[in-house]
């Protein structure tokens, strides 16, 4: 099989892949993030067009040029909005559209007036190719901006679920860290490229790269549990703990420092006796209903008592368990895995990361 028979086949695998997963995305099977994936799944479908020029034209065996009709540029013009907005519906569930987010169509509606101006002049006048480079412009800016901005957003989800879950793995959206950055990585390959050298040639390596790019995207995204996995009003509360943090507004006294000193040594006792740090799916509602507190308050408790947030913690009190197992003898039958297991961790990778960051050693050096 040729170079160029084989880059088709590929080109068929990443159409036909995408499709299937936007079908599975807006059908959600599993009923999890249930606008965060119909918004993904639209991105995913709009994304398969732009290769559906070159099966078409594998079909039909003539040239085809999809991307040229008045409503394809368009609608694909709109793929990276349509996937900040399944980001935002990822990080936050209750996200609602207000009159101001008309923001968000500014953009795409100067683009529609350039589409609609091309169409009035003559494809050979100076002002035609003057439109050509707003119209190319207009889909950089647009890619870059919306990119960056769901990069920058799902590094602050990072940081704001630390204050009510104790095990992120899973609900930190890596994934989509990891596709933004690698599209952005091809693409300025491919661009690079473009300029310096034949880009045909370049066409079968690209492809290859995208396609083991959307069967990672295929395989995080279909195992991706529900972010906030609470009741509506549990989450709405843990929602807005989040923008308390990420406005400071927790450096604002909730409760007198009586009442903080009284909470921080009942949650001490709570921990060293009950130790509740040991389940792996402690939360802040969790332990906030251990103590008969608001979450709210407890929350300031951590932050502003200990200078740390909900994950720090508890990770802490894990960590030093752990170190415990790590120097009992009579523990040597259990395996790292058993022992992170055993101090309230869900993986092994989480329990090394966190362990390295708080010792400076991974487990099987402390052990040593």
């Amino acid at each position: 099989m040729s170079t160029l028979e084989l880059n088709r086949f590929i080109v068929i695998l990443i159409y036909g892949s995408l499709v299937l997963l936007s079908l599975l995305k807006l059908n959600n099977p599993l009923k999890v993030n249930r606008k965060a994936n119909f918004w993904f799944g639209i991105f995913v479908f709009l994304w398969s067009s732009f290769w559906l020029d070159e099966v078409l034209s594998l079909v039909t065996m003539s040239e085809i040029q999809i991307h040229s009709i008045f409503v394809v540029q368009f609608v694909q013009f709109l793929t990276p909005i349509i996937f900040y907005f399944s980001v935002l519906f990822y990080t936050n569930p209750s996200f609602k559209f207000k009159i101001f987010d008309v923001k968000y169509f500014i953009l795409p509606a100067i683009f529609l007036i350039i589409l609609l101006l091309q169409r009035t002049v003559e494809s050979d006048s100076p002002f035609f190719e003057f439109l050509d480079i707003i119209f190319i412009s207009l889909i950089l800016i647009q890619a870059f901006f919306y990119t960056g901005l769901s990069y920058l957003t799902i590094r602050k989800h990072q940081k704001r679920i630390q204050q009510f879950s104790a095990n992120t793995e899973g609900i930190n959206l890596n994934w989509l860290e990891y596709i933004i950055l690698t599209i952005f990585i091809i693409n300025i390959v491919y661009i690079v490229y473009n300029l310096l050298y034949n880009p045909t040639s370049l066409n079968f390596f690209i492809n290859l790269a995208f396609l083991g790019v959307i069967y990672f995207v295929a395989y995080y995204s279909l195992k991706q549990k529900e972010i906030y996995p609470v009741g509506e009003k549990q989450r709405e509360e843990l929602i807005s703990i989040d923008k308390e943090s990420e406005t400071e507004e927790i450096k604002r006294k909730l409760i007198s420092d009586e009442e903080l000193l009284r909470i921080k040594n009942q949650l001490e006792t709570l921990m060293e006796t009950q130790k509740p740090y040991l389940d792996s799916e402690l939360n802040l509602i969790r332990l906030s209903e251990l103590l008969s507190v608001s979450t709210h308050h407890l929350s300031y408790v951590i932050n502003t008592g200990f200078q740390k947030n909900f994950f720090q913690y508890v990770n802490e009190y894990r960590i030093e368990y752990a170190k415990k197992l790590l120097k009992d003898n009579s523990k040597n039958r259990l395996s790292i895995l058993g022992i992170a297991y055993e101090s309230g961790f869900n993986s092994k990778t989480s329990f090394n990361t966190t362990f390295k960051k708080l010792t400076n050693q991974t487990p099987s050096e402390f052990k040593k």
